[in-house]
C-alpha cells in the first residue's frame, strides 16, 4: 500500500512475507523506515550481522543498507520528510537522536506482550485509512505514523533506561547524536560539537559517562567509520576521494585512522567485503 499526495509526500505500508518488492530497497530520498518483524530473523546492515526477536522495530534512516533477504514475516513503514519531518515535530515526537538520525547502532526496540495489541490495532487502523482516499487521508495517516513513533519513543527509553534521565540531559545527549549525523563529514573533534551545543568538551564527557554512553569522540569516530565501510562496499569511489570526502586531509591518515579501527586498510576491506568492484 502506497500514499501519494500531491507535494510529493509519500507513506508506504507493506506486510512482506519472502523477497521485498522494488518499493521497498529502491532509495527513497529523506526517507525513514520502521521494520516490525513478526518473527525472529538474520538480518545484514551495512554489512553487519543482526539477529531480530519476533517482535522487534528496528528504525532505518535514508542512509542504512539493509541487504535483500528472504524475509519470514516483516512490516515495513517507510515514509518521507515531506509526508512527517521528525525535525520539524521533534516537540511532538521527541525522537530526533534516538530513533532517527542517531550516530550509534540502529535503534532496535522491543514490544512487549503487554503492548503488542496496541501496535496491533495501529497496524489495522492503518491498513484501512490508507484504503480511504477522501479530503482527510493525509491527516489521518499522520497522525497514526506520529502515534506509532511515540510509541516506539517510549518503549525505546524505557528499554534504555532513560525514562529517569532530566529532560534536559536527554535533549542535549539527542541533540549531539544528531549534529554527528549532520556534521560528521567535517567535525572530527569533541570541541566542535560542544561548541555547537554552547557546552563544554568535559560537560559532554560527563554526561556520556554518567549515562554509560561512553566517550562523544568514540560516537564521532565510529560515525565516520560507519561511513567508510558503506563508501566502499556499496559505491565504486576512489579510497582517496572517500578520504576526503570524510574530511581527511590525505589519503595516508584515512589509511591509518580506518586500519587502526577496522584491523585492514581501506582497498583490503573493499577486495574481502566487495570483490566486484574495483579498487582505486
Amino acid at each position: 500500500m502506497k500514499f501519494l499526495g500531491g507535494n510529493r509526500e509519500v507513506l508506504m505500508l507493506h506486510h512482506v512475507t519472502g523477497k521485498p518488492d522494488a518499493a521497498l530497497s529502491d532509495p527513497l530520498p529523506s526517507g525513514l523506515t520502521l521494520i516490525w518483524f513478526k518473527e525472529k530473523q538474520q538480518v545484514r546492515i551495512d554489512g553487519q550481522p543482526y539477529a531480530i526477536k519476533a517482535n522487534q522495530v528496528i528504525c532505518l534512516s535514508e542512509f542504512h543498507h539493509i541487504e535483500r533477504t528472504e524475509f519470514h514475516s516483516v512490516r515495513f513503514i517507510r515514509f518521507n520528510r515531506s509526508f512527517y519531518c521528525i525535525k520539524d515535530h521533534d516537540d511532538e515526537v521527541s525522537c530526533k537522536g534516538l530513533l532517527f538520525y542517531s550516530a550509534s547502532q540502529p535503534p532496535i526496540i522491543t514490544i512487549p506482550r503487554a503492548e503488542l495489541e496496541k501496535f496491533e490495532l495501529l497496524w489495522k487502523m492503518f491498513s484501512l485509512e490508507m484504503a480511504t482516499a477522501d479530503n482527510l487521508q493525509f491527516e489521518m495517516l499522520q497522525m497514526m505514523l506520529k502515534r506509532l513513533i511515540i510509541l516506539c519513543t517510549r518503549l525505546y527509553k524505557k528499554q534504555h533506561e532513560l525514562l529517569d534521565v532530566k529532560t534536559d540531559h536527554i535533549d542535549l545527549l539527542r541533540e549531539f547524536n544528531f549534529l554527528v549525523e549532520l556534521h560528521f563529514w567535517q567535525h572530527h573533534n569533541v570541541a566542535a560539537y560542544a561548541a555547537l551545543l554552547h557546552k563544554s568538551p568535559k560537560t559532554l564527557a560527563n554526561l556520556f559517562a554518567k549515562q554509560g554512553m561512553g566517550r562523544p569522540l568514540q560516537i564521532i569516530q565510529d560515525r565516520i567509520m560507519l561511513e567508510a565501510r558503506r563508501l566502499l562496499r556499496y559505491t565504486d569511489k576512489p579510497v582517496k576521494e572517500i578520504a576526503y570526502e570524510l574530511g581527511y586531509d590525505d589519503i595516508q591518515a584515512f589509511s591509518r585512522a580506518f586500519r587502526q579501527r577496522e584491523g585492514v586498510a581501506p582497498r583490503e576491506f573493499r577486495e574481502k567485503k566487495a570483490p566486484h568492484i574495483q579498487n582505486r
